[in-house]
């Protein structure tokens, strides 16, 4: 992701300095310099650094704090409000209301992410159970049009915009019009866009603006606009009122920090994130949990709601079961790498996790790691009942893997990598064996029954180091107590 290399310049400064025997005035002013330079050399505007680095040394004064004070966790913690203070305009963004017709109009720079970025925002909503409908009012890019009816029609949302009309006024007010009548509840109006700022873009902004009366403008921003992102969203805001920004393409490999820039001179919230192509692609950005994944203290609420969405309900009690009998069959690890790529890309869920940097897995091994979890399922889909359910590695003889591997198309070396994979997940299922099963409603029981200890055997020995050995488990055995059920990440739960 776009931010990942931010993420662990900040970490490797933070860890440092924890490094350090005694914190003093140099050490905090090495770590500064080292976020500053981070921060700049990802396109934050230079004004929003200085003022960030001013305002953590008037909060860490180190000559007045006692020498009982956490001075690592003090400076720790401004780092942190500091870069969500950045983030956040103190104010939240128009919020629709299902039942209840909203207009959002979408305003940004041609080649942005507009047009797809509508139709995201419109499958979001749809999931959520809001009614959305799409209207074209962008006549100067040929095949604008075209664009949004594909995509429109491959998420079965309704749209509206014609191929002879060209005064994307009159489209807009007609498709708001139309929309309305049948009782939409959230309207969404895609305008033009221009390769530079031109007066006539902000006249035509302004204008459809008028017609349709939107109670939101959302400004699309692409996260490689670098430091022209300031003057591009202050522009903007004058002409329209924004009310939200909308940040694309975070999963290339442009520095992304200008994008976040926006927020300072739209004084507007970003509320969503595109990291990626796909429909679903597209996350809600939320300032304390993205802060927190930044500096890889992870974001452990959003990784339990991952899991609570992809495993299914009926599944669950039945998951646990087997969990806490260490019974661990090829069928079950099936359905468990169904679920990882339900959660979206590896590297997002793994920057939930505290202890992990987003760069602990660069952009290759992401698509390796799903590339190879896509061929292992291929393979299991060649395998018989018996096979699937069976607890016996002595069942799968050289015949069975020959046959499995024709049936796959894939190579008998790949079958037996994929086993020895197996054989691993299945040593680690075999460790959870005797946990007790909390009873419905229990939230922290697993937590509870499930110790440090007991975890420090489970996890391998680099995962372990990463999230900092017993002392850091401790603490993140703490924060899961503290978030949502426990259960959730092992398919448990309400």
């Amino acid at each position: 992701m776009v931010l990942a290399e931010l993420g662990g310049s900040i970490s490797r400064a933070l860890q440092q300095m924890s490094n350090a025997t005694v914190i003093d005035e140099k050490v905090l002013n090495e770590c500064l310099n080292e976020i500053t330079r981070a921060l700049l050399q990802s396109d934050v505007q230079f004004k929003l650094v200085r003022d960030m680095q001013t305002n953590i040394k008037k909060i860490v004064n180190l000559d007045d704090l006692a020498a009982g004070h956490n001075k690592r966790k003090i400076i720790q913690q401004a780092i942190f409000n500091e870069l969500c203070k950045m983030l956040d305009p103190g104010k939240p963004s128009f919020t629709p209301k299902k039942g209840k017709t909203s207009v959002v109009m979408f305003v940004g720079l041609q080649g942005s992410g507009k047009t797809t970025t509508c139709t995201k925002y419109a499958y979001y909503h749809q999931k959520k159970g809001w009614r959305p409908a799409l209207v074209c009012a962008d006549t100067f890019r040929a095949g604008a049009f075209d664009q949004l009816k594909q995509n429109a029609t491959k998420a079965k949302i309704p749209f509206y915009g014609s191929y002879t009309e060209s005064d994307p006024v009159k489209i807009a007010a007609e498709g708001v019009e139309r929309f309305k009548e049948e009782n939409y509840d959230l309207i969404i109006v895609d305008t033009s866009g221009r390769h530079k700022q031109e007066a006539a873009l902000f006249e035509e902004m302004r204008q459809v603006s008028e017609a349709t009366k939107p109670d939101l403008v959302i400004f699309v921003m692409d996260s490689s606009i670098g430091q022209a992102a300031f003057d591009q969203a202050q522009a903007f805001k004058q002409s329209v009122s924004v009310g939200a920004v909308i940040v694309t393409k975070m999963d290339g490999h442009a520095k992304g920090g200008g994008a976040l820039s926006a927020v300072a001179a739209t004084k507007s919230p970003v509320i969503f994130i595109g990291t990626g192509e796909h429909m679903d692609e597209f996350e809600v950005f939320d300032v304390k949990p993205f802060v927190s994944r930044l500096l890889g203290m992870g974001d452990l609420s959003a990784f339990m709601d991952k899991i609570h969405e992809v495993v299914p309900m009926d599944q669950q009690p039945e998951l646990l079961q087997k969990l806490s009998e260490g019974h661990f069959t090829l069928r079950i690890m099936y359905e468990q790498f169904q679920n990882i790529l339900k959660m979206g890309p590896i590297s997002q869920v793994f920057s939930m996790l505290p202890g992990f940097s987003a760069e602990l897995m660069p952009k290759g091994h992401e698509k390796e790691s799903s590339a190879k979890i896509k061929r292992y399922m291929t393979m299991m889909d060649s395998m018989t009942n018996e096979e699937l359910d069976s607890t016996n590695p002595k069942l799968m003889n050289e015949s069975r893997m020959m046959r499995i591997a024709r049936g796959s198309g894939r190579l008998v070396r790949e079958v037996m990598d994929m086993l020895e994979e197996y054989k691993r997940l299945a040593k680690v299922w075999s460790k959870m064996k005797g946990l007790k099963i909390p009873k419905k409603g229990d939230m922290n029981a697993l937590s509870r029954n499930m110790n440090a200890q007991h975890m420090s055997k489970v996890l391998p020995p680099q995962m372990l180091k990463q999230i900092g050995g017993m002392g850091g488990l401790q603490n993140l055995m703490k924060q899961m107590g503290s978030t949502k059920d426990m259960m959730g990440m092992f398919g448990g739960g309400d």
